[in-house]
């Protein structure tokens, strides 16, 4: 028993577009053809006109050097004037008649009496052809590339839609594929199950949606959902990315876009796919006055809101669009009665990480002691495109090494790899940077065991990985965190900070190692300031616009301040810094001689991790002032002894110190 694809229903071929111009286009044509016509009658050779006896007149005179005899006219040539002294300034005189009705038979013998060259030439002349000729050439170029006449520049493939069209279990991706998304896959089934069975929603008066908008990071499955969606409709689909309708010249992303959907419709009930819809529908503006009024992406804007206003109530012709930037999208396309149904496929959590291990470890052999749930424990924030690369980095280190199945350790090494980069053995380190690695890291592993909010501290090392990381530390968070306290956020400034003090405590100097940290700690304290409101002095204000929703990395336009604004948000952010390095420092002046143990471990072994970190760890003791501190705007920096916070002596100590 074979699979039958449900009968497709056509509602007919869709009316042509009315031309909207047509007296303009034959006003431009005619003054094509004019200035065409114009053109070759100015480079035609000029010619004087005789009559025809004083043509044989100046044959029998002898001024004839050459004939070229026609079936309606004679051009002839005239000797130069024998007065003139030079060659060069002889010329040459280019004369015409007609030939009389009926024909001079005696013409022939006349000119050849004469010696003069005779040639004969064909008659070129296409009667009306040669006059509206060029008048019907001019019309035809005009309207090709006009895209007005049939087929249009679609004969070349400029205004032909590009969407590549799958059938039923063409895909060969199912919903079985896709996991971790389970609420989106319940959404999308509905949409499904419209296109198999319409009637039961008709029945009730319900009306499927005319737009889906998929909204999510990067690596989510959208695309995935999409090919998922066109294996189980069992109903054509059509495939096109936005930017494929975006060209150099005005109206021929338009024309593809009608163009699509005049082939959605002639195979409806049908689904249309958009990917990246951010390339084609982004927010128009008029404030740029020197923007053009026939800009080609706003053409094509409006003629995709068009076409989706255009659709007859449950035609079952459905758009389904992706994007991982709704907020740039314009407001026309967002409205009901064109994308109805906005579904956001999110990150995963815990279990959708599982979920969606286990569908891409079906092809791979796994060891006994590979554990899915404890791998999606360790893998907080990936995506499913991440977790795909996870399983293939640790099949291809499984590989490497020669096993048959991959074990736990490959997946160890995999979300590592994914999460540092990969090691540097060859770069090596001289004793001083070795030392000064190592109790920068080791710093960063004793405060973030003590503060909250940066997760467990899984290991330590000081082999260098990535482009410039010299050494690391590992800390996850042990469930799937969606917000962040105000306290965990003082604690992540202090363990962004935790390797500068160790540093500067063991050394008394600095060096270039933590310039990432300090980068990353001054941007999490300007957001806590502009965009959190988390500054009891300027109060819940926020400063930064959060434009980006889903792609991080994205800078936000600050909205326009004041000078003493601007003053009093940068007082604010070296505060926040100051004090959160001030309590660095504490915590490890109360944890020395931990930092030195790990630290000497680390250069003897280069990495901790289970049992024998949580050994080194499980001295470290916490500062008395600590929740108080990290419950408070300001660190009261009088509760510390002001000599052991003095690290860097002043001029006049030195000054001093060399004197005694």
């Amino acid at each position: 028993m074979t699979d039958q694809t449900p009968p497709l229903r056509s509602n007919g071929p869709p009316s042509p577009p009315q031309d909207s111009g047509p007296s303009a286009r034959i006003i431009i044509v005619l003054m094509l053809w004019f200035l065409f016509t114009m053109t070759f009658a100015l480079r035609s050779p000029k010619r004087e006109v005789v009559a025809y006896s004083h043509f044989l007149d100046q044959v029998e005179s002898g001024q004839v050097a050459t004939v070229s005899v026609g079936t309606e006219r004679i051009d002839y040539t005239l000797k130069p004037l024998p007065d003139l002294s030079t060659v060069e300034e002889k010329t040459v005189s280019k004369v015409q008649t007609t030939v009389p009705l009926p024909a001079d038979a005696a013409l022939p013998g006349l000119l050849r009496s004469h010696n003069i060259e005779i040639t004969a030439t064909a008659d070129n002349s296409w009667g009306w052809l040669g006059f509206f000729g060029p008048l019907i050439l001019v019309f035809f170029l005009f309207n090709l590339l006009s895209g007005r006449v049939q087929g249009g520049p679609a004969m070349f493939g400029v205004g032909k839609s590009k969407a590549r069209m799958y059938l039923s279990g063409t895909a060969d991706i199912t919903f079985d594929d896709v996991a971790g998304v389970d609420e989106v896959k319940t959404e999308l089934k509905e949409i499904v199950d419209f296109l198999q069975d319409a009637e039961k929603y008709q029945r009730i008066g319900a009306k499927i949606p005319k737009g889906v908008l998929l909204v999510g990071p990067p690596g989510t499955g959208k695309t995935l959902l999409a090919r998922a969606i066109a294996d189980e409709t069992g109903v054509p689909f059509f495939s096109i990315s936005a930017s494929e309708f975006i060209e150099m010249f005005v109206g021929v992303g338009a024309s593809r876009v009608r163009d699509l959907f005049v082939q959605a419709k002639r195979q409806a009930p049908c689904i249309v796919f958009i990917d990246e819809l951010d390339a084609l529908g982004k927010a128009r503006s008029a404030k740029n006055p020197m923007a053009s009024s026939n800009d080609e992406r706003d053409q094509t804007l409006n003629q995709l809101l068009a076409e989706m206003d255009g659709f007859e109530p449950n035609a079952g012709v459905i758009l389904l669009v992706a994007t991982n930037r709704p907020e740039v999208l314009d407001l026309a396309l967002l409205r009901a009665g064109r994308f109805d149904r906005q579904i956001v496929v999110d990150r995963p959590d815990r279990q959708g990480r599982e979920a969606i291990l286990a569908v891409h470890a079906r092809t791979v052999h796994l060891g006994k002691d590979v554990a899915l749930e404890a791998i999606a424990a360790r893998t907080p924030g990936f995506a499913g495109a991440d977790l795909a690369n996870l399983v293939n980095e640790a099949a291809l280190l499984a590989a490497r090494n020669n096993q048959t199945v991959v074990n736990m350790a490959d997946f160890n090494e995999a979300i590592e790899r994914i999460m540092t980069g990969l090691e540097k053995k060859s770069r090596v380190l001289n004793e001083l940077e070795k030392r000064t690695v190592a109790y920068h890291e080791a710093g960063h592993a004793i405060i973030g065991a003590v503060m909250p909010g940066g997760g467990k501290v899984e290991k330590i090392s000081i082999v260098p990985r990535g482009i410039a990381a010299l050494g690391y530390t590992l800390q996850l968070p042990e469930d799937d965190r969606f917000l962040m306290m105000e306290d965990e956020i003082r604690g992540r400034l202090v363990t962004l900070l935790g390797g500068r003090a160790a540093e500067e405590l063991i050394f008394n100097k600095v060096s270039t190692g933590a310039s990432d940290d300090i980068q990353k700690a001054t941007d999490l304290a300007e957001r806590c300031i502009t965009l959190y409101g988390m500054s009891k002095t300027l109060g819940p204000v926020a400063v930064d616009r959060a434009q980006t929703q889903f792609l991080e990395g994205y800078p936000s336009p600050r909205r326009p301040i004041s000078s003493h604004l601007a003053e009093s948000i940068d007082d604010e952010i070296k505060s926040l810094i100051e004090t959160a390095h001030e309590m660095a420092l504490e915590v490890l002046l109360r944890n020395r001689s931990v930092l030195e143990r790990i630290a000497q471990t680390l250069l003897e072994e280069e990495s901790l991790e289970g049992d024998r970190l949580k050994t080194l760890l499980a001295g470290i003791r916490e500062p008395m002032n600590l929740s108080n501190w990290l419950n408070q705007d300001h660190f009261d920096t009088k509760q510390l002894d002001s000599k052991q916070l003095m690290i860097y002596p002043t001029r006049k100590e030195r000054k001093h110190e060399n004197r005694v």
